[in-house]
C-alpha cells in the first residue's frame, strides 16, 4: 500500500455508513483491532488531553516541555491542517508518506483478520498507537477527537489526565449542558491518573473530583497564570505551579487564552516526572512551541492571519485577540466559512464589526454553503458582503482589494484556515 492507496482506504472509511456500524458511541472497535496488535496503546505512557478549547495548543506545549527534558515524544492530535500527516509526530516532526501508508496497511490487514471495520478516526487512531510503539517513544502525548468517555483515544491508560476548560460544542452529543459535557470529558480520568484541571467553576470541578483519579491538580488552587502580558511576538508570562514559580516565561503564541494554556501544560508536565522542571528547560520548552493555524500570522502588508476556532467560545477568543491585541489601523476584512451555526459564529466573530465579509463554503462534507453564511453576515448588520463558493477564491478576492495597512482573518473552522494558509501565503508579503 502506498500513500495514495492509504488515503482512499482511509476515504472508504470516512463515514458510519461506510463501515456498516450503528452510530453509537463505543471503544470496543478500536479496542478489539489493538488487543490483535499486542495492544501499542499500552506500550508507552500516556498524558492524555481534552477540553472544549485550547486542546491543541496545550499538546504542543506538553510536548515541547517533555522534549527539553530529552524524551521522544509521540504526538496525536486531529484534526489536521494540510497534510494527514500532521496528525502523527515524533519530536515535533510528521510522519513520512511511506510510514503512514505502511501502518495504515497496517490497519488493513488487522480488520481482515478481525473483521472489525474502523471509522476513518478509529484508523488513524490505532494507526498512531502502532507507529508510537514501533518507533518507541518515551511518550505519547494524545488529544481527544471528541468529548471523551466514548472517544477511540480513550483506551490508553493516562499517567496523566489534562481537561483544559469546558464550554457548549458537540451538543448534539453530549448536553444540554456543561455538567453533560464536563462528565463525558471526565471519562479520560483513569483510577491511576494524575488529574489537572483547567477549568474553574466549582459544580464542574466537582464533576471531574468525583471521577476518582490518583491525584488533583485545580487551577487556582495548584497552578495558575500569575501575570499574563502582551509581548513582541507572543505573550510572556509568570507561571505558578504546585512547587515553583516561573517567571518571564516567553510563549511565541498570540492571545492572553494562550498563557493560560500554558499554565495548564506546564502543571501537567510536573505530574507526569512528579517534580519540577528545570527554568532553563521550561523556557526552552515554551520558546519552541509552534502552532500552524492558531491565530498564525502569514504576512504583514496587508495584515494576514488565520485561525481554526470552530466553535462560539472559540471564535469569541479569536475576535478578542484580533481587535484588542492587534488593533488593525486599515479595514478589517474577514474570510469565513463554518460547518455549524453560521449566526452563532459570527456574532462570536464580532463581523459586524470587520468592513468586509468574504463568505465561502469550509471544504467539508459538513461546510455550510456560502450563500447561508453571506445571508447570516448580513442579518447580523454587515453592510459590505460577498459569497465565494471556495475558501481560496474567497482569499484571492480579500487579498485583491487589500491596502498595505489592511488586515485579513480567515476563520470559522479548522478547514478554513487550512484552505486559507496557501492561498494567503500565495500573496502575502
Amino acid at each position: 500500500m502506498d500513500f495514495a492507496a492509504a488515503l482512499a482506504y482511509l476515504d472508504e472509511h470516512a463515514s458510519y455508513d461506510k463501515t456498516g456500524r450503528v452510530d453509537s458511541p463505543s471503544v470496543e472497535p478500536i479496542s478489539r483491532l489493538c488487543s490483535a496488535m499486542g495492544d501499542p496503546h499500552l506500550a508507552m505512557p500516556v498524558i492524555h488531553v481534552t477540553g472544549t478549547n485550547g486542546k491543541g495548543s496545550t499538546v504542543q506545549m506538553i510536548t515541547r516541555l517533555l522534549m527539553a527534558r530529552g524524551l521522544t515524544v509521540g504526538t496525536y492530535t486531529s484534526p489536521h491542517l494540510e497534510r494527514i500527516n500532521e496528525r502523527l509526530k515524533r519530536n515535533g516532526e510528521p510522519i513520512t508518506d511511506e510510514e503512514f501508508a505502511e501502518q495504515i496497511a497496517g490497519i488493513a490487514d488487522i480488520e481482515a483478520i478481525t473483521g472489525v471495520r474502523p471509522t476513518y478516526f478509529e484508523a488513524v487512531t490505532a494507526a498512531a498507537f502502532r507507529w508510537f510503539a514501533d518507533v518507541a517513544v518515551d511518550v505519547a502525548v494524545i488529544e481527544v477527537g471528541m468529548l471523551g468517555r466514548w472517544d477511540a483515544t480513550n483506551i490508553v491508560d493516562a499517567q496523566v489526565a489534562v481537561i483544559t476548560n469546558i464550554g457548549l460544542d458537540h451538543t448534539e452529543f453530549a448536553g444540554p449542558t456543561l455538567a453533560d459535557i464536563a462528565r463525558e470529558k471526565a471519562g479520560i480520568i483513569k483510577p491511576g491518573s494524575a488529574v489537572v484541571v483547567g477549568e474553574t467553576t466549582p459544580e464542574l470541578v466537582e464533576i471531574f473530583l468525583a471521577e476518582g483519579g490518583a491525584s488533583y491538580f485545580i487551577r487556582g488552587e495548584h497552578f495558575e497564570t500569575v501575570d499574563n502580558s502582551l509581548a513582541i511576538g507572543g505573550r510572556s508570562l509568570d507561571l505558578r505551579t504546585m512547587t515553583t514559580i516561573y517567571p518571564d516565561v516567553f510563549v511565541p503564541l498570540h492571545g492572553a487564552h494562550q498563557g493560560e494554556n500554558a499554565s495548564v501544560a506546564l502543571a501537567a508536565v510536573e505530574a507526569f516526572f512528579a517534580s519540577p522542571i528545570e527554568e532553563e528547560l521550561v523556557n526552552e520548552g515554551f520558546a519552541n512551541v509552534e502552532m500552524p493555524g492558531r491565530f498564525e500570522v502569514l504576512g504583514v502588508q496587508p495584515l494576514a492571519i488565520i485561525d481554526g476556532a470552530h466553535n462560539p467560545p472559540g471564535a469569541d477568543v479569536c475576535a478578542e485577540v484580533f481587535f484588542d491585541d492587534f488593533q488593525p489601523e486599515g479595514r478589517r476584512i474577514l474570510v469565513v466559512g463554518t460547518l455549524r451555526n453560521p449566526a452563532e459564529m459570527l456574532a462570536a466573530l464580532r463581523a459586524d464589526e470587520f468592513d468586509v465579509v468574504h463568505a465561502c463554503t469550509a471544504p467539508s462534507p459538513r461546510g455550510v454553503p456560502a450563500a447561508e453564511v453571506a445571508r447570516a453576515a448580513r442579518e447580523l448588520g454587515c453592510d459590505e458582503v460577498f459569497a465565494h463558493d471556495s475558501v481560496a477564491e474567497a482569499c484571492r478576492a480579500a487579498m485583491r482589494n487589500a491596502d498595505a495597512d489592511d488586515a485579513i482573518l480567515a476563520a470559522g473552522s479548522i478547514y478554513v484556515a487550512g484552505a486559507a494558509r496557501p492561498a494567503l501565503r500565495k500573496y502575502a508579503n
